[in-house]
């Protein structure tokens, strides 16, 4: 075990009383670094971008340790950290190609409280501002990665996707990742904040979810009675 190694999870387990998933999450994210250099650091951002659950905000500023232990330099950390996000994201992206809208609509035509119409209209939104949604989505927990999908599916341009992909990329890790190089073996202050932003946005979701439900649910009932209503009574023809 490395003196990083070593460090990464002694900081890790003493913030997380004993040790937690996020400090077997470390000690993994370090062994990859110690084992192939930055290139490590790239992998497990990367499945960040494919497994939401997996935080950036701990992977990133392992990459930053990393750094400041001289097992590669900032300048390394931070290209390749970037690197894993965009490779990342182009998954999903040609995912979301691969789906279509078409396909989509199919789909959400058979699902209960949605229709083909809300893919559509859906689409049309990201034609008008998917430039900024793909852009500021990269720095936003949960839709950093999802962005991808609805980004392929409108069929955006791969090179425009690529260059906003990369910006709010490099945005974002490059501040995690000083972090980690700034605040070296108390690198796990950055998770204590960074979750506080997550779980802000998560209860943001769930409530514009909430939302959606309970106004379908609404307008459902609505139509239903409009319907009813609206139904000509049956005669009843005399002896």
């Amino acid at each position: 075990m490395t003196e990083l190694t070593r460090t990464a999870l002694a900081s890790g387990a003493s913030a997380e009383d004993g040790g937690s998933w996020l400090t077997t999450l470390a000690d993994w994210t370090v062994s990859l670094m110690d084992t192939i250099g930055p290139a490590g650091a790239a992998i497990a951002v990367g499945m960040d971008n494919l497994f939401p659950p997996i935080p950036s905000e701990v992977v990133l500023p392992m990459a930053g340790l990393a750094a400041s232990r001289g097992s590669f330099t900032l300048a390394e950390a931070i290209l390749w950290t970037t690197f894993g996000s965009v490779f990342g994201a182009y998954i999903l992206y040609f995912l979301g190609r691969w789906l279509g809208a078409d396909r989509l609509r199919r789909i959400a035509d058979r699902m209960p409280l949605v229709t083909g119409d809300d893919v559509v209209r859906s689409v049309q939104w990201f034609e008008k501002h998917g430039s900024i949604a793909v852009f500021f989505g990269r720095m936003v927990p949960l839709f950093r990665s999802l962005i991808s999908i609805p980004a392929g599916v409108a069929r955006m341009h791969w090179w425009k996707f690529g260059l906003l992909t990369t910006a709010g990329s490099l945005i974002w890790n490059s501040i995690f990742v000083m972090a980690g190089f700034l605040l070296g073996e108390n690198w796990h202050i950055v998770e204590q904040y960074a979750e506080i932003f997550q779980t802000i946005v998560i209860v943001v979701v769930v409530a514009l979810i909430v939302w959606f439900v309970v106004s379908r649910v609404r307008s459902a009932r609505r139509e239903r009675r409009s319907g009813g209503a609206g139904a000509p009574e049956p005669t009843v023809e005399g002896p």
